[in-house]
């Protein structure tokens, strides 16, 4: 659209679930030049959260769990790069590029959907040697570091460090922790058939919770039996206990116990992405995140609505108007994200066509998890499913959830092969270093040394005699040059 167009401008931050969604029904909703709408985000995809920890199991391929905004955003504008301000007074944002200089976008909307980050807590560690489960790339690392450590641990002779290496250490046992620990210790279980150095006894995975229980969105019964599963399959679950440290290789529980590990994974909580919230003049509550009202406009602390400004999904405080939200607000799930996404984007079309918004009213259908192949829990108010049937619900749930047919087909795809050919345990560790092969026998200068000068060295007396005839150089008609005119002196 021509850079002096007058049509609304609407600029979203964030290119995540809500993001993302919010442009695509944005797209659906608007009649053709009625608004230009612009998504900024570093990342050129969104990725569907949910299939995290089967990625980091080897289940579902990276590339298939994500979503490339360029592809299915036909009629937004998609920048990569970082909005590192927001100056809502006059409805100017910052964008910088990863190269470049940044510069100033105006904007007559904006959407702020900036989503959340891993919160953790200044444990000794924790920052230098744990990762979260909060990207594509996290669980990729995940799922490489534990294949590779099979491979180092399979070269070593039984000991101390040849279990380090097979030992996992999952923080946090909400829904993302437990099914990140329970896809993982499947993985490790299924992968011992490939390794006959190593036994099942090596291998050693816990969890570790603060709280008394597992899993508070679902039922204590059922957060009961998720407990006997993992028991059962090997795994280590440590209730009402912090991590202390996270130095050395060993992981310092609060119990006094000491776990030696090599795999640090940290779910203990999220929060609103503070170098989007922070670095703007929209209002905020305690808890950082973006002060909405249930139509998704921003409110400031007295309730009054801030004039074209909009947010969802983790990064906003959305009042849940079914009551069943924590401290009356919203959980930040990517259930709700998305339909607060689409329910933004008919209010912020309809604002800009004279109507009124409609409140976001969303009542919580259920909770479903994967615990690892074949195996699942799903609660929907008092109906609870566990085993094999929940796992298919987890998965059919899912499937049908990832946005767009072409990336469900990839995904189903996938799955179909694995059924057959059994999970890729090709190990591409290496890629987060992929030029280190080329440069291993890459040919390089050879270093200058201090001899080829000295040869020169010698008095000008003492120059062979067969360098005079060089004083009778001609130029091409014959005349002497200036060179040869001074040699010859």
């Amino acid at each position: 659209m021509p850079e002096n167009s007058t049509v609304p401008k609407i600029l979203i931050v964030g290119g995540g679930y809500a993001g993302f969604y919010t442009a695509w029904k944005l797209e659906k909703h608007l009649r053709k030049g009625e608004a230009e709408v612009t998504v900024v985000d570093p990342l050129p995809y969104m990725t569907y959260l949910p299939f995290l920890p089967e990625v980091a199991a080897g289940s579902i391929e990276p590339r298939h769990a994500v979503v490339s905004t360029r592809r299915h955003l036909k009629r937004t504008n998609v920048i990569a790069a970082k909005v590192t301000n927001i100056d809502h007074a006059n409805k100017v944002a910052t964008i910088t590029p990863s190269e470049g200089e940044a510069y100033e976008f105006a904007y007559d909307q904006i959407v702020v959907t900036a989503g959340s980050v891993s919160r953790t807590f200044p444990i000794p560690g924790i920052a230098d040697n744990a990762i979260g489960m909060k990207s594509i790339e996290e669980a990729v690392w995940v799922r490489d570091k534990l294949l590779s450590n099979f491979d180092k641990a399979a070269a070593l002779p039984a000991g101390p460090e040849r279990e380090r290496l097979l030992t996992v250490v999952v923080v946090g046992g909400g829904f993302a922790g437990i099914e990140t620990f329970a896809e993982l210790r499947s993985f490790a279980s299924a992968l011992l058939k490939r390794y006959p150095e190593l036994t099942f006894d090596e291998t050693h995975f816990h969890l570790v919770e603060a709280m008394g229980r597992i899993m508070p969105e679902v039922s204590l019964k059922t957060s009961e039996w998720v407990l006997k599963d993992l028991a059962k399959r090997g795994a280590n679950v440590h209730l009402d206990t912090q991590v202390t440290g996270a130095v050395g290789g060993n992981v310092e529980l609060s119990t006094g116990e000491v776990i030696p590990s090599d795999i640090i994974v940290w779910t203990a909580g999220v929060m609103a992405n503070p170098q989007v919230v922070r670095a703007g003049d929209l209002p905020t509550e305690e808890r950082g995140r973006i002060r909405a009202e249930a139509t998704l406009r921003v409110v400031d602390a007295e309730g009054a609505v801030v004039e074209g400004a909009w947010t969802a999904g983790d990064v906003s405080a959305v009042p849940d108007l079914t009551g069943g939200g924590v401290g009356g607000f919203c959980v930040p799930n990517a259930q709700h994200a998305v339909r607060q996404a689409k329910r933004l984007a008919k209010n912020l079309t309809a604002t800009l066509r004279g109507e009124e918004p409609v409140d976001y009213i969303h009542k919580n259908l259920g909770a479903v998890a994967g615990l690892g192949l074949g195996t699942g829990v799903f609660q929907s108010g008092k109906i609870a499913l566990k085993g094999f049937l929940a796992w298919v619900a987890h998965r059919g749930y899912h499937g049908l959830a990832m946005p767009t047919w072409e990336r469900k087909w990839r995904v189903l795809w996938g799955w179909w092969h694995n059924l057959w050919l059994d999970r890729d345990i090709v190990n591409l560790e290496k890629v987060q270093e992929p030029r280190a092969f080329f440069e291993a026998f890459a040919s390089r200068p050879r270093p200058q040394t201090d001899a080829a000068p000295a040869a020169d060295a010698k008095p000008a007396a003492e120059k062979p005699a067969a360098a005079k005839p060089a004083a009778k150089k001609a130029s091409a008609d014959g005349a002497p040059t200036e060179q040869a005119k001074v040699a010859a002196k």
